[in-house]
């Protein structure tokens, strides 16, 4: 949801290199295998990386590879085993091709990834289904972003030279703060032998039906529209014909499709033209009154009673693609729940900048949960 929306055309084509002694496909896998682990030879100093292939289960309870990458600090692995840090990305698009780790994307747009390199954690970042790997991207869908987040830890353990422990925190952007709270719900009872010692979720979508209604930039509406419509047509079944006539159809999967989210990247005239048009479509359309795109945004929503460690929730006023006060009720909800809340109101932060000017904050709060120092609150402020 970053920025300006191009094409990303930096794909990978290097084979993996696969694991001995992994699950085959032929009897159920055990989420969190590993399958295999590309060194990635451009890591930056003082990293070491690997593109990995691995197994998780899928929202529908069906086992599924999916990729994503591992960066650890380079340099001997040996000792306690180290934190981790999952990183949950923003929405990319939902072609496989757009997957972050294709390429060196991570390396760029994982916020304070050096600072967390150095203060020795290692960073697991999950593409999620569909990206990267076979399948439909199931976009905003819950469950599968959870799964996929919790198994891309349990896969890290089974590279030595990570040296990735069972203490983990989640951080995401945007859709990947989505991901962030829907990991920490589905924790305890996914993956017991993974412990969870914060959540930080930045500018993260939570209320789905508001969040498509209130988002100012209507450009970034319609596309995020095209994106999940074409998303869940194809995973859920939902219909297309909810938005609009065949022709309006057909744009919006030309423009989910051939579109992969690039920052600072000139879209080209296809593009503005496509997003146009799914505007026009969509000027007066309220998808959270059709059936069963509703029910669908209810269940994808992330509960804030389900929050089950401390959580960071940021959002900047000048938002104009994850309206502020839809975070910020969220926030007061989790807070009437009983939880402890830090929430930071930024002035002048906009939704592709929150995560990186507050992302040494971010680390100093990640740091004190995995320290066992108590969390602070800002619930009596809200």
């Amino acid at each position: 949801m970053r920025g300006v929306f191009g094409i990303l055309t930096h794909l990978s084509t290097a084979a993996l290199l696969v694991l001995p002694g992994v699950a085959s496909a032929q009897r159920a896998p055990r989420p969190g295998t590993l399958v295999s682990a590309q060194p990635v030879s451009s890591a930056p100093a003082g990293m070491r990386a690997w593109r990995v292939n691995y197994w998780t289960m899928s929202d529908r309870n069906q086992p599924i590879r999916v990729t994503g990458m591992v960066i650890a600090p380079d340099g001997r692995a040996g000792g306690s085993p180290r934190p981790v840090i999952a990183w949950t990305h923003g929405l990319v698009g939902i072609s496989d091709r757009c997957a972050p780790s294709l390429g060196d994307g991570n390396f760029t747009v994982i916020p304070g990834l050096q600072d967390a390199i150095r203060r020795g954690y290692t960073v697991v970042a999950p593409d999620y289904p569909g990206l990267g790997s076979d399948g439909v991207h199931p976009a905003l869908v819950g469950q599968s972003e959870g799964r996929s987040t919790l198994d891309a830890v349990r896969a890290a353990r089974s590279i030595p030279q990570a040296n990735a422990g069972t203490r983990y925190a989640v951080w995401g952007e945007s859709q990947g703060g989505h991901a962030a709270l829907w990991t920490g719900q589905i924790s305890s009872s996914y993956a017991p032998d993974l412990q969870l010692t914060g959540i930080a979720a930045i500018v993260p979508p939570t209320d789905l039906a508001r969040n498509f209604a209130e988002g100012s930039d209507l450009r970034v509406r319609a596309l995020l529209t095209a994106y999940t419509g074409t998303s869940w047509s194809r995973h859920y079944g939902a219909p297309m014909s909810d938005l609009g006539s065949r022709s309006v159809q057909n744009v919006m999967t030309r423009l989910a499709d051939n579109n992969c989210v690039q920052f600072n990247a000139k879209p080209k005239l296809g593009t503005i033209i496509g997003i146009a048009i799914a505007q026009r479509a969509i000027r007066n359309l309220d998808l959270s009154k059709k059936q069963p795109w509703g029910r669908l945004m209810r269940e994808n929503s992330p509960s804030p009673a389900a929050i089950p460690v401390p959580v960071l929730i940021a959002t900047g006023d000048k938002d104009v693609i994850v309206a502020p006060a839809v975070v910020r009720d969220f926030a007061q909800r989790a807070c009437r729940q009983g939880k402890t809340v830090r929430f930071m109101w930024i002035p002048g932060g906009e939704h592709a900048t929150v995560a990186r000017t507050e992302a040494r904050e971010t680390l100093d709060w990640i740091d004190a949960r995995f320290a066992g120092r108590p969390a602070p609150s800002d619930c009596r402020g809200l």
